[in-house]
């Protein structure tokens, strides 16, 4: 389980180093392979290849003359490139997309449960500041009320 925040310093090569806490885990999960991918709001998803292998193909698996699946399929999958832990326990995000997310020193790493998401931290923190403005009318706090927080 990935969760919490982690501010990291992207290299000069574009590598990341994913904290120490994950780092047995993700050899132990997946022998650190992992798959880095785009997400509409502008970050980028990073998975342990056995997670993200079973989301491609229950993705693949839907018909792709719906729009909207072929879509998904050439977002998703077209933009998911392999990735491995190095011996120094860093990930290399590959240039396309470090350039869509925008990521250029600093970056956010965050827990997501199975996955991580990997924001350039000053739209992180934008957001961040405007998930929280948009609930004005109280709708997260009702949905925390409704899992039982």
């Amino acid at each position: 389980m990935f969760r919490g925040l982690s501010q990291l310093s992207l290299d000069a090569k574009g590598r990341i180093a994913v904290p120490a806490r994950y780092r047995e885990a993700l050899v132990e999960r997946c022998q650190g392979r992992m798959v880095v991918t785009v997400d509409r709001d502008g970050c980028l998803l990073l998975y342990p290849a056995p997670d993200w292998e079973r989301i491609e193909q229950t993705l693949m698996s839907r018909p792709n003359m719906n729009p909207q699946v072929r879509r998904l399929q050439r977002l998703l999958v077209g933009h998911a490139t392999e990735c491995e832990l190095d011996g120094q326990g860093r990930l290399l995000v590959p240039p396309p997309l470090r350039e869509f997310a925008g990521l250029e020193k600093r970056v956010m790493l965050v827990g997501q449960g199975s996955k991580f998401e990997i924001w350039d931290e000053d739209t992180w923190s934008r957001n961040r500041e405007l998930w929280f403005g948009e609930d004005a009318d109280g709708s997260l706090s009702d949905a925390l009320e409704s899992i039982a927080l």
